[in-house]
Order: C-alpha cells, then structure tokens, then sequence
C-alpha cells in the first residue's frame, strides 16, 4: 500500500474562500435548521418509496382542492417542491463531505506513518543527544515513563512504570 496517496496542500486564501463559498451556500438556503436528537427519532423517515408517496398525495390533493383547504394544499405543495429542490444539493454534499472526510483520514494517516518514522529514528543507536531528547518527548504520546532514579536515603528505587512497547516505524516510501 503506497503510504503517500496525497501530496497536497491548501493556502490559506483558497481555505478562505472555501469557507466563504460555505457560507454563500448557507446564504442561499436560509430556512435551514438543525434537529434535535429526540427530534430526529421522533420524526417519519423518507425513503423513496414514501417520497413517491408524497408526489402522489400532493397530485390528488391539487386535483381534488375541495377536500382540504387552500393553504394547506399549498404549504403541502412548497414542502414537496422544496424536497425535489434539495435532493440533488443533498446528494452533493453528501458526496463533497465523504471525500473531505476520506482525505482528512488518509492524510492523518500519512501525517501519523511519517511522524512515527521520525521517531524510529530518534531512538537509533545513532541518535545523538539532542535526538534521544527529542525521543522523549514524542514517546510522551506513547505513555513512556522516564526510568526510576534510585531513592535519597538509599532505599531501592521504586519500580518503575511498564512502558508499552513502541509502534512499529512506518514504512519508509514517504514522499514528501
């Protein structure tokens, strides 16, 4: 597996304007809102077999305006034409957040693979001094314990704390 998929990076201009695209996004749909968890639960899920459903019911209520009141049928008629509007947006961004979401992940990854080959290498035999400091201080992440000294009065020194065993170095086909 190549450990170096993406080899990118983003300016800070073009993540602002990115963030600013975001906004102009919400901008335009200014009627979005967010549920609650027990609100999610408690609400009817539409899947497609009831969006037809729908499309059906707002068909017979249009032909038939003598059953339910006008401005009924005509919020039922906007809530309708607003799903088929934002069914395409929905699917987009769904899309659009998978891939952000798969990016950062594998970046992560190659970021976290190259990190712990730095470490590798700090902890060599080769290592000089201030190379072996800077391996205390990534092992930090580990739980590494500094080793026991031995007591003042002479006492033997407290046991140390087992140190977990250090991961693997990364494989070596980092790009960068």
């Amino acid at each position: 597996m190549d450990t170096n998929r993406i080899s990118a990076t983003l300016s800070a201009t073009d993540q602002e304007e990115v963030m600013t695209a975001i906004s102009a996004i919400r901008q335009k749909l200014p009627f979005l809102i967010d549920l609650s968890t027990a609100e999610r639960t408690a609400m009817s899920k539409l899947g497609d077999k009831s969006q037809a459903f729908v499309k059906k019911a707002v068909d017979i209520a249009l032909q038939h305006p003598n059953i339910l009141s006008s401005p009924f049928v005509d919020e039922m008629r906007k809530d309708a034409q607003l799903l088929d509007s934002l069914s395409p947006i929905r699917l987009a961004i769904d899309l659009l957040q998978k891939q952000v979401d798969d990016t950062a992940v594998q970046v992560g990854a190659e970021a976290y693979a190259a990190a712990r080959t730095v470490y590798a290498v700090t902890k060599t035999a080769v290592a000089e001094a201030t190379l072996r400091t800077a391996a205390d201080e990534l092992g930090k992440r580990f739980g590494r314990r500094a080793k026991a000294t031995a007591a003042p009065n002479g006492a033997a020194p407290a046991p140390a704390d087992p140190v977990p065993p250090s991961p693997p170095p990364a494989p070596v086909n980092h790009t960068a």
